[in-house]
């Protein structure tokens, strides 16, 4: 019997740089790529934490020009996009560089986008629907969670339908990655315990995909076994420089997985939380993961068996159903421990929103819509990602 035509595609940046002190290439490394007056995309936070200054510091004595865009929010918005563009243009800038997590890379990713493609970031929701490389891009990353700056997708929300776009586009990878563990020493707890979780749901929902293939799966459980190795300790003080760079290499393994794997209903799910409740998207996905993938555990026992053992479970002598029910466990307890909310109603208190079951029907309807839906290894129906939004409620 003839074998199913099948080809994989495996999406990495053409150079990454992951280490102490690999930072202080940025000025070298963006020349490398033809630019040398890039806008500089970030945030507040990023700014107020002195990590913007480390990077301009080098900028500065490089004697290279740059202007600096700190409006991107914790859930990037077409507006952001916009106004980056208008920076952009404006100063005549030839080059991009992101600086901080997810939220900073997918700003720079729209900005860079729709300099390069032309239209409105709404076109390009979906997959491949740029036609033109973006400009020289170099993103330095702030966080251990998104891996963001080594993707090729980004997430921007759409304040009018207050709807998270996913854009999925091989043309959006930046040129260069950096991770340094300098530059994330500075993270609190609950920002390094929410980037944290948000990397082992790429690696998760990479695992179990239904596109997973042998490299996407050296890459998940090789970042799962880091995650619960660094994580708790990247939490407990981050000043350890050795549990940073940890979760560097998990955070960027667990992108390589699922860059190139995809997702599942977790973002799917979390996307609409973030879109309409503007809640942290690391905390959404820690929150959702457990009950989706108990949900999706019938149709990959013995991937969830294998986690399990990789989590540090002792799984001797058991089926390969009870050994799947450690890994859930396992999450569990991992996601306690570093502070995440067990429930939505929590989470929304915490950041002073009320989430209600009344909402629930828009986010499933949207949900069924959203791209990572697509390789999750179960189907579900309304009426089942509905449930699975009230039990987390």
């Amino acid at each position: 019997m003839a074998l199913q035509e099948q080809v994989y595609g495996f999406f990495i940046p053409s150079m990454t740089l992951i280490g102490i002190g690999a930072s202080k290439q940025i000025p070298e490394k963006i020349k490398a790529l033809g630019g040398s007056k890039p806008l500089l995309v970030t945030d507040k936070g990023v700014v107020a934490v002195g990590v913007c200054k480390q990077v301009t510091d080098l900028l500065d004595a490089a004697s290279m020009d740059y202007v600096i865009y700190d409006e991107t929010v914790p859930n990037p918005t077409d507006k952001n996009v916009e106004e980056g563009i208008e920076l952009y243009t404006k100063n005549n800038c030839d080059s991009l560089i992101t600086l901080g997590g997810g939220s900073s890379h997918d700003c720079g990713k729209g900005i860079g986008l729709i300099v390069s493609n032309g239209g409105k970031i709404h076109d390009y929701e979906g997959v491949d629907k740029a036609s033109k490389p973006l400009m020289p891009y170099l993103a330095v990353n702030t966080t251990a969670g998104t891996a963001s700056e080594m993707t090729r997708f980004a997430v921007i929300t759409d304040t009018s339908r207050h709807v998270k776009m996913a854009i999925a586009d091989w043309r959006i990878t930046p040129g260069i990655a950096i991770d340094d563990p300098v530059l994330m020493v500075g993270m609190p707890p609950a920002l390094t315990a929410s980037t944290g979780m948000d990397a082992l749901t790429h690696s998760v929902e990479a695992f179990v995909s239904t596109i997973a293939n042998p490299m996407t799966n050296a890459c998940a459980i090789e970042s799962i076994k880091l995650i619960f190795k660094y994580l708790r300790k990247a939490v407990a003080n981050g000043q350890d420089l050795e549990a940073r760079e940890g979760m560097c290499f998990a955070q960027y393994l667990a992108g390589m997985a699922f860059n190139n794997a995809s997702l599942g209903y977790v973002h799917a799910m979390a996307h609409q939380l973030g879109g309409l409740y503007n809640l942290p998207h690391g905390e959404c996905n820690a929150l959702l993961l457990p009950h989706i993938e108990e949900f999706n555990m019938v149709a990959k026992v013995e991937q969830f068996a294998e986690m399990a053992e990789i989590m540090g479970e002792n799984t001797a002598g058991l089926s390969p159903r009870d050994a799947a029910e450690l890994a859930l466990k396992a999450i569990r307890q991992l996601s306690v421990d570093v502070g995440i909310p067990e429930t939505l109603t929590e989470l929304g208190k915490r950041y002073g929103k009320d989430v209600k079951a009344s909402d629930i029907p828009t986010m499933t309807a949207n949900a069924q819509l959203d791209i990572c839906k697509f390789t999750n290894p179960r189907c579900a129906t309304d009426d089942e990602v509905t449930e699975i939004y009230l039990k987390a409620l």
